[in-house]
């Protein structure tokens, strides 16, 4: 059905600000400053070039999150309130915070709930402190507050050569999808294939967002295009795992609940992860844009789920086919595949329950027939792993994909290419250093297919 595939590229593009999305940027700025610098989403990071001992803040109202670095140690404030006595809280890492090689740069990130500071050593960005500004000491800062991400300055004091702020950038990319009309087939671009991605931020889920990235079919170059946000339950989220889709001449932006989710086990009881569908007519492809989303209800039952995400969605020729991944529990999860003359009115048709750990459900035309692609974990069972399988729409496994299966969950993202068939995967590889813990993975991973044929699927 398909051809084998070969690994031809890797790819890490970090970056704590996003360079095209810089909105402040200061040269020789002295030993202090304090610049607006609003936020549509909590998606902010300020760098700054530093000869010593300095500090890094970003304020709202009377609300200060602060870094500093005083030469030796790395440590974060949290102080709220205004009057003589505000309340505030320090956080230090005991095993991480201490910095033993020189540094050039000191960073602060608001990704979420979380705060990090990092410090620039060897040219290598490295977290050094950081707090869950939703935990109990500090849950009285809001970072999903429209109003105080609107009020939002930053500023700086001590030794700085230089500082820029604007938009979180990445820690690395993964669960990449292909942009696509709403009959499946690639929306490209100036002759370049368009993604979007998770864009990894220093943590669990909950410090990621969704970026869009255009891929140079010849030279496998990857650039940034656009960050998109999504506006829901009263406030704004940074939603990742997301498929944009051109339908008509509006877009459609599905996408998984995963914001909100905590990274704390102990705060998980009452969690859930859904998926969203809003549409717009903007250009979503440059800039940074918050959307109003509402619930996809994908059906369930009789699957007796407690989440759904990573949704699919293209309309044949019939009807509209939804690919998404169900959950037993956080985290047993597997396949479904959803059929309906419209978004808002989708049945069940078929689920692949033998799985417990298999996900990126992609619908993609092969020849003339629809086949439903997933990602095989290594926590299913024995012999449903570490593979890309290939379903029909009953979700009955007929094939299996043949492309390297790195680390973590890649998943089976192909698009067509002249005569050649490229997958776009990711590994688990870490960034950040060893405070961050899991959810900073993302190397891009690119595969060709080993035949170029005009008899390719």
């Amino acid at each position: 059905m398909l051809p084998d595939f070969e690994p031809v590229r890797r790819l890490r593009p970090v970056a704590l600000v996003a360079p095209t999305l810089v909105q402040v940027e200061l040269h020789e700025p002295g030993r202090s400053s304090l610049t607006a610098c609003p936020q549509p989403a909590p998606c902010a990071a300020v760098e700054a070039e530093i000869g010593g001992p300095a500090e890094l803040t970003w304020r709202s109202g009377d609300d200060r999150l602060t870094a500093t670095y005083d030469g030796w140690r790395v440590s974060l404030r949290v102080t709220t309130g205004a009057g003589p006595r505000p309340r505030a809280s320090e956080h230090r890492s005991r095993r991480f915070g201490r910095v033993r090689r020189a540094v050039s740069g000191l960073a602060l990130t608001l990704t979420g709930g979380h705060l990090t500071a990092f410090t620039r050593e060897a040219g290598e960005w490295i977290g050094r402190a950081r707090v869950d500004l939703a935990a109990a000491d500090d849950a009285r800062v809001d970072s999903h507050d429209p109003n105080w991400l609107a009020g939002l300055e930053v500023g700086h004091r001590g030794e700085v050569a230089a500082l820029r702020a604007g938009a979180f950038g990445q820690l690395g990319l993964r669960d990449l999808r292909v942009v696509s009309e709403s009959d499946g087939s690639p929306y490209l671009r100036d002759g370049k294939v368009l993604l979007t991605a998770t864009s990894a931020g220093p943590g669990f889920f909950d410090t990621a967002h969704t970026s869009v990235w255009a891929l140079d079919p010849v030279s496998l170059a990857l650039d940034h295009l656009s960050d998109l946000y999504f506006g829901r339950d009263g406030g704004v989220y940074a939603d990742h795992a997301t498929h944009l889709v051109r339908d008509g001449a509006s877009w459609l932006v599905a996408t998984s609940t995963w914001a909100d989710f905590p990274h704390d086990h102990r705060r998980r009881a009452d969690a859930r992860v859904g998926i969203t569908l809003a549409r717009t007519d903007a250009d979503v492809l440059g800039g940074r844009h918050l959307l109003t989303s509402e619930p996809l209800h994908v059906p369930t039952e009789p699957l007796d789920s407690v989440g759904v995400w990573d949704p699919h969605l293209v309309r044949t020729e019939r009807e509209w086919l939804v690919g998404y991944v169900s959950a037993r529990k956080y985290f047993d999860f597997h396949p479904a595949l959803a059929a309906g003359p419209r978004l808002d009115e989708l049945t069940l048709r078929a689920a692949a329950t033998d799985r417990r750990a298999t996900e990126g459900t992609t619908i993609v035309r092969l020849g003339e027939q629809w086949r439903v692609l997933a990602s095989d974990g290594r926590d299913n069972p024995p012999g449903l792993r570490a593979a890309y399988p290939i379903f029909d729409l009953d979700l009955r496994q007929i094939d299996t994909l043949r492309s390297e299966y790195p680390t973590n969950l890649p998943w089976p993202t192909l698009v067509r290419v002249g005569h050649h068939w490229l997958h776009v995967a990711f590994d688990g590889t870490p960034a950040g250093g060893g405070l961050l813990g899991y959810g900073t993975h993302g190397t891009v991973v690119i595969s060709r297919s080993s035949t170029a044929s005009e008899r390719l699927p």
